[in-house]
């Protein structure tokens, strides 16, 4: 019988189709894989850093120049950014509509030096820069006014979203909150009006309890399979220690995030033949240039990283109705991860 759950954050319906179900070893029969890509040029390699804009940061070795090869991670503007960071916001009615210059920040951390090598491929200590990196923009963003929300992502593979092979993050900061962080930070918010407890506090405790949907867990981070998941191995990288701000994590945190982050993306990739996947940052707006702003989110909101496989498409169900439907149910995908060795 299928199942309808419901996300206990935002209210999200999710219908769990049981008698569609899905193995892992379907999914590594009937979807699309990452290839390794011989590109004849890629503009992220060393070499060609005078093939991006100039740099915004990089952690560069035995003192290299910037914008030149002798970095290990490296930080520039997007060639063609969504937002520019250039200029006022002007916002203005037009009728009954609103609109403000595109002003914001679009950025591209690009994780290695190596074409070929992926997120997953990295050791924990050189993820832990790229976690550092992610960390030290976000907080330098977070000085202009102008910018409300910062939002750190990664479309591994053509399905997801990626134009270039190289492994890279963006970070794209926007001068509104965008309306689906709005609808998770009001969520958190009624839910700690109710009982005074955060809610991502409150699934951390029942998921250590149950077990069921625990992937993996360290000192300072769990990974679960998302009870009302809106997709196939959908994943939840979530601390234990509340906090509202993923730039707030302490330099004893960070590595363990980069073990956590980099054993659950080994398993997605050796358990279901390495699939395109996004992952986003979840994290409070910036408030520190907005006295005021969400004013009990420290309390009632906590930060957390959503992976998202991209093993089935939404159809015109899910976009006319919000519903996702997902072939394979939340705690089998668990175990199967779990039991996972890499």
């Amino acid at each position: 019988m299928p199942e309808l759950r419901k996300d206990p954050v935002i209210g999200r319906w999710v219908i769990i189709a049981t008698e569609r179900k899905l193995r892992p070893s379907d999914y590594a029969e009937m979807c699309p894989t990452v290839e390794e890509e011989q590109a004849p040029f890629c503009p992220f390699c060393p070499g060609n850093e005078t093939k991006t804009p100039p740099e915004i940061f990089a952690i560069r070795e035995n003192n290299s120049q910037p914008n030149t090869p002798g970095w290990l991670v490296r930080v520039v503007p997007n060639k063609y950014p969504a937002l520019k960071i250039e200029g006022n916001l002007d916002k203005k009615g037009v009728g009954i509509f609103d609109k403000m210059n595109g002003i914001g920040a679009h950025e591209v951390i690009i994780e290695t030096s190596q074409h070929n090598q992926q997120m997953h491929d990295f050791d924990i200590a050189h993820l832990e820069k790229v976690i550092h990196t992610y960390q030290i923009r976000s907080l330098d963003l977070k000085n202009d006014p102008r910018l409300k929300y910062s939002m750190i992502f990664k479309n591994y593979g053509k399905e997801a979203g990626a134009s270039l092979h190289h492994s890279h993050t963006q970070l794209i900061a926007t001068p509104v909150t965008p309306k689906r962080v709005k609808e998770e930070l009001k969520g958190t918010q009624w839910y700690y009006d109710y009982k005074e407890r955060c809610i991502f506090c409150d699934i951390i405790e029942d998921e250590i309890s149950r077990g069921e949907r625990v992937v993996a867990i360290n000192k300072d981070f769990i990974t679960i399979v998302p009870y009302a998941s809106r997709f196939p191995f959908e994943l939840w990288v979530v601390p234990l220690k509340h906090r509202a701000d993923f730039d707030s994590i302490s330099d004893l945190e960070r590595p363990n995030l980069a073990e956590m982050l980099g054993l659950v993306l080994k398993k997605l990739m050796k358990g279901l033949c390495n699939p395109p996947y996004n992952f986003i940052f979840h994290t409070a707006p910036n408030r520190f240039a907005h006295p005021g702003y969400w004013q009990t989110i420290d309390k009632d909101y906590h930060w957390h990283i959503e992976i998202m496989p991209r093993l089935t498409r939404p159809g015109g169900f899910e976009w006319g109705t919000g519903f996702y439907i997902n072939p394979t149910p939340p705690e089998e995908a668990a175990q199967f991860l779990r039991d996972l060795v890499v």
